[in-house]
């Protein structure tokens, strides 16, 4: 369980060559704003450079903002990065635009939620809270 000693620690990144990264940075200030430790590693990150950032900074989420429309090309390859990296309890959510018929596909490789836009920054925040509170202990 996280304590209030314990800010919960987010990982946001700008994975492709989307270089939009306003909503990200606004996501960022949101979790900020309500106690996490937020790392952000900027725009056009690879998935192996996102992942070991995750791993170095030892998060517990991984947020992942895409406008490109490389998301089912982009997850597959972070997600399994994750795996090697033993990292499988890292809680990864996706924020931007993706389409509806997509987000079982993002379900079902492991991603545990997409947030479209005008998703409120609010209803992100308990999301984490609640998804990082419930996993399981290490």
């Amino acid at each position: 369980m996280i304590s209030s000693a314990q800010p919960i620690r987010v990982l946001v990144a700008k994975p492709g060559l989307d270089g939009h990264d306003r909503g990200a940075k606004v996501i960022a200030r949101a979790l900020r704003d309500a106690g996490m430790e937020v790392i952000y590693t900027g725009i056009r990150q690879t998935p192996q450079m996102i992942v070991q950032a995750a791993a170095q900074e030892d998060v517990q989420v991984l947020g992942l903002s895409i406008l490109s429309g490389a998301h089912l090309e982009i997850l597959p390859q972070i997600m399994d990065l994750l795996r090697q990296q033993s990292m499988e309890d890292v809680v990864v959510v996706v924020g931007g635009i993706i389409p509806e018929q997509d987000r079982k596909t993002l379900s079902d490789m492991g991603v545990a939620a997409v947030f479209g836009p005008g998703t409120a920054t609010t209803h992100i925040v308990d999301f984490i809270k609640s998804a990082v509170t419930s996993s399981p202990p290490l």
